[in-house]
């Protein structure tokens, strides 16, 4: 629900002074009286406003909520405000707002974007016979290779001093392991998807495919020690 305002000029005048008494003062109780009594309404009816106007939501994450993360986010930068440069508050307020909230959507759409499912991009081309090739020369109990790998790997993202995009890399190869029954169709002969692998793994990672080669690097002996025990 909107919160009712007690004054038709929110942030005027007298808030501009309030800021710069804030500012200027140097005990602890005098600030919080300041802005408990001048800012604090005013910069809440400011959050709301610029949410609202701008329509800058937040996907999972509700109106209070939001307006409770901004407020939180703005009066910690109240102190990095200049006034001898004759600013206006104001202004300085708004556009840390607006730009804090644009910033977190833009996060929340990259980060979804890279946590994207193996079932969201596969479905259409997982089943595609150019995207397979067959391994003959061993027959192996995949099942029971991909849990040992997924347990190694797991520990090995936890205590390995990696690099951004090598955890990446690691925690997309763990959802692509947890679908391994899709990546090795059983039936005719031992498919692996190998192209479908590497286009997964630059959808969920948001990688090139040199940096997911250059990443890969690290988990090569890896995997080479756990297959190389099951091919011995």
């Amino acid at each position: 629900m909107p919160r009712k305002r007690t004054q038709k000029v929110y942030f005027g005048e007298d808030q501009e002074k309030a800021v710069v008494m804030y500012l200027d003062s140097i005990d602890e109780a005098e600030r919080n009286k300041i802005f408990n009594e001048y800012l604090r309404e005013p910069l809440v009816i400011m959050v709301e406003s610029i949410i609202r106007r701008y329509k800058l939501y937040r996907k999972d994450m509700d109106f209070e909520d939001l307006h409770t993360d901004t407020m939180s986010f703005l009066i910690t930068k109240i102190n990095k405000f200049d006034h001898t440069k004759n600013h206006k508050a104001y202004s300085y307020f708004g556009t840390i707002c607006k730009n804090y909230l644009m910033g977190a959507i833009q996060k929340d759409t990259k980060e979804q974007n890279r946590s994207i499912s193996y079932e969201d991009i596969s479905e259409d081309i997982e089943s595609r016979v150019e995207f397979s090739y067959t391994i003959d020369e061993y027959h192996i109990d995949y099942t029971t290779v991909i849990i040992n790998l997924t347990n190694k790997l797991e520990d090995f993202i936890e205590k390995e001093d990696l690099t951004d995009n090598e955890k990446k890399l690691g925690y997309a190869l763990l959802e692509i392991f947890s679908n391994f029954d899709q990546i090795f169709q059983i039936g005719d002969g031992n498919k692996f998807n190998k192209n479908l692998i590497l286009l997964s793994l630059r959808e969920m990672t948001s990688l090139s495919t040199k940096e997911i080669r250059i990443s890969l690097k690290r988990y090569k002996l890896l995997y080479d020690g756990v297959l190389g025990r099951f091919l011995e």
